[in-house]
């Protein structure tokens, strides 16, 4: 007698789903020399493929694949397959001929790669328009080192935008990233005076041009000085245990290369602090740096920190 035993699995049903985007390439307008990337993102089940594709103006008829790596690897292509399926493409070290419709294309379609298939029905497309103005020149100040010997004599950087791909709305200048005050005008020649030099008056300056239909032109000036420490804590009394911070603080640009050192004099010696103890944690921030001791040891840790 034969036992015949039937098992019914029940597997959860997964329905699919057409590919769709959930976020498209936005168009830009860039300078020769800059850079831009393009963000797609794609949802459906199986989760679609994605392709980028490239057509100069005034070309849609004549689009080609690009390819990680191409374009003498200027071109980059990031793209992550999960839930959902996400793609960057980068560009860099722009040149005129950058210029077209860049095409984000996706498919989850099992006919996509067919080719007797008509891929305007197997991929959605969403498009881009990249297009790359030759960058304005700019005649601006070679780098310049600041007299700090107490003369202060002033000290004046100046830009000059000699040539652009169209009239320029105004300029201003900025300081380590942010924008000085007082210094938005209209003119092409554009200046800025440090009138009594000092170490803090250092760091990179930029002098910015803005267009009513093109990204803003800058060019860079490097005002050096020699770094001098303004401010740190002299001296730091804890209990056995306890945690401890110092700190130094500079002015001066470039920024200094930080480290710290603990000094016994009684032995002599002079060693540099790194964490190979797991307690002591060194923070660098520009012209600042910060050293944090962990539970202070009363055998090890008294001594000159700098």
């Amino acid at each position: 007698m034969m036992l015949l035993l039937v098992v019914c699995l029940m597997l959860p049903f997964v329905s699919a789903q057409n590919a769709g985007f959930e976020k498209s390439p936005m168009s830009e307008t860039k300078l020769t020399g800059d850079a831009f990337e393009l963000y797609c993102s794609v949802v459906g089940n199986p989760t679609p493929e994605i392709q980028w594709w490239y057509a100069e103006i005034n070309r849609a008829d004549s689009f080609k694949q690009l390819w990680d790596g191409a374009r003498k690897r200027r071109v980059s292509i990031n793209t992550a397959y999960g839930a959902n399926g996400v793609s960057v493409l980068g560009i860099t070290r722009l040149t005129l001929e950058d210029s077209g419709t860049y095409e984000c294309r996706a498919s989850n379609d099992p006919r996509r790669n067919d080719l007797r298939q008509n891929p305007a029905i197997t991929w959605i497309r969403a498009q881009a328009t990249i297009s790359v103005l030759q960058k304005p020149k700019i005649n601006s100040s070679d780098q310049i080192i600041l007299p700090l010997d107490g003369s202060n004599k002033p000290v004046i950087v100046q830009c000059n935008l000699t040539s652009a791909h169209t009239p320029h709305k105004e300029s201003f200048w900025m300081k380590n990233g942010k924008e000085i005050s007082n210094t938005r005008n209209e003119h092409r020649h554009t200046t800025y005076r440090i009138t009594k030099p000092r170490a803090d008056d250092s760091g990179e300056y930029m002098c910015v041009y803005t267009f009513d239909m093109a990204p803003n032109a800058n060019a860079t000036i490097e005002v050096k000085a020699k770094p001098d420490i303004i401010g740190h804590k002299r001296s730091e009394n804890k209990k056995e245990g306890e945690n401890a911070t110092l700190y130094c603080k500079s002015v001066g640009y470039p920024h200094p290369v930080w480290s710290w050192h603990k000094v016994d004099v009684a032995a002599k010696t002079n060693m540099e602090i790194d964490n190979s103890t797991g307690r002591f944690i060194i923070t660098i921030r520009d012209n600042y740096t910060e050293l944090n001791i962990l539970y202070l040891d009363i055998n090890t840790d008294p001594g000159l920190q700098r």
